[in-house]
């Protein structure tokens, strides 16, 4: 099979080790401008600027390899997957349902005219003035981008005042990335009190099977939304969590998703969820290596052996809770230390702790960040425990931070 991913993502190992312990045969495709093709030393070097040409070049590699399935890892790629396993007659979700996967802005549309709970929401130009939407919004709302993920660029505003320099804010993020400005739009959408929870799901032919669902303890009330600690299984009540499944089966279908790994993050209130975002791939970061399914499955397992056909064994939990902390980023700058990382294992609990950000170089915190610090991982008997001991560990680390100097500075 293919599997297709950016340049160094955290993806490709756990996927090439859950391919190497089935026996399936994986060719690489990253996200490689074409400039730099020549100095790429993976399987194969794919452009996904240009999505059509992407797509051809990953279809012509599943036919001469005779793959079975084309797997996307980030969101970067689903919308090249799809195309591609639609050239090559393999398993796929639609390329409109990927697209919508992938952009905020189709995926409120797609909710709202099939009649899911949606927040209000709008969208204006990344090049409006931002007076524009300060005078016709309600508040409390919440100012994103349509398509970067790990909650880059979003930002609570609670009056006109803040609304404005948000919205300039993300205009500036998306610049910095390069998006077209004549093409590009802005969300402004309802602020939704309440807990956020995260589901890990797989669908196969259209039914939707829950893997696990994750609380996510600390308030996420803004004016970021950085994510720290995932925690699982839920302490949800029965009937809310099967509200929350019931809410993600939802979104997969008013979005078209038929065919393989989900990601959603939801809000819920006392009674019902409303789908935050839903993604056509599976969780994150390192994040994933904290679930283990049956007899030792790992979620890279399941998600290759349903993109190939296999049948998926049962799919319960093993009795132990488990964490995962995304270290929290205090601040832009240097990163110059992080101490206390033994003192961090040594907390009861504690399974790992890997620091993944450069030392000695640029790290950004929300809502430009587009990065971890690092995690930390964790399992004990209760979910309680678990979040205790990921909060303990982080209490013994010492971050350092220094101001990134500019060139003016240095003059």
């Amino acid at each position: 099979m293919i599997i297709l991913a950016g340049a160094g993502s955290y993806r490709c190992a756990p996927f090439k080790a859950a391919a190497t312990r089935l026996g399936i045969d994986v060719i690489e495709a990253a996200d490689v401008p074409n400039a730099f093709n020549d100095f790429w030393q993976g399987s194969l070097a794919i452009d996904y600027i240009d999505v059509d040409a992407a797509a051809a070049q990953v279809a012509e590699a599943a036919s001469n390899s005779g793959a079975a399935a084309i797997l996307a890892l980030d969101d970067s790629a689903t919308l090249v997957a799809s195309i591609a396993s639609e050239l090559s007659g393999l398993p796929h979700n639609a390329p409109g349902a990927s697209l919508a996967a992938r952009d905020k802005l189709i995926m409120r549309r797609k909710l709202r005219d099939f009649g899911a709970p949606t927040p209000w929401f709008t969208s204006f130009p990344m090049l409006a003035d931002p007076r524009t939407p300060a005078r016709s919004v309600t508040y409390p709302c919440v100012v994103k981008p349509t398509r970067l993920s790990g909650s880059r660029g979003v930002i609570r505003a609670n009056n006109a005042a803040e609304l404005k320099r948000a919205f300039s804010r993300v205009a500036q993020i998306l610049q910095h990335e390069g998006a077209d400005p004549d093409q590009t739009d802005i969300i402004v959408e309802e602020y939704l009190p309440g807990a956020e929870v995260a589901v890990e799901a797989i669908l196969t032919n259209g039914v939707l099977r829950v893997l696990a669902i994750f609380d996510k303890p600390d308030p996420l009330e803004g004016p970021f939304f950085e994510e720290t600690i995932y925690v699982t299984p839920s302490r949800l009540s029965k009937p809310l969590m099967a509200q929350i499944e019931f809410r993600t089966a939802e979104a997969a279908v008013a979005l078209g998703i038929q065919h393989g790994p989900v990601h959603a993050e939801l809000r819920v209130g006392e009674h019902d969820a409303w789908i935050i975002e839903i993604a056509g791939r599976s969780i994150g970061g390192l994040c994933s290596s904290i679930l283990e399914f049956g007899s030792g499955q790992s979620l890279e397992d399941l998600i290759l052996m349903n993109a190939v056909g296999m049948d998926i064994p049962a799919t319960s939990m093993p009795a132990p809770a488990a964490g995962v902390m995304m270290i929290p980023i205090p601040r832009s700058g240097v990163l110059k230390k992080v101490t206390g990382v033994e003192k961090a294992k040594a907390v009861p609990g504690i399974t790992d702790l890997k620091v993944t950000a450069q030392l000695h170089g640029p790290i950004d915190a929300l809502p430009e960040g587009s990065a971890y610090l690092g995690f930390i991982f964790a399992t004990a008997e209760s979910p309680q425990h678990v979040e205790d001991a990921l909060r303990q560990a982080h209490q013994h680390l010492d971050i350092r931070i220094d101001p990134l100097l500019s060139m003016a500075r240095i003059s």
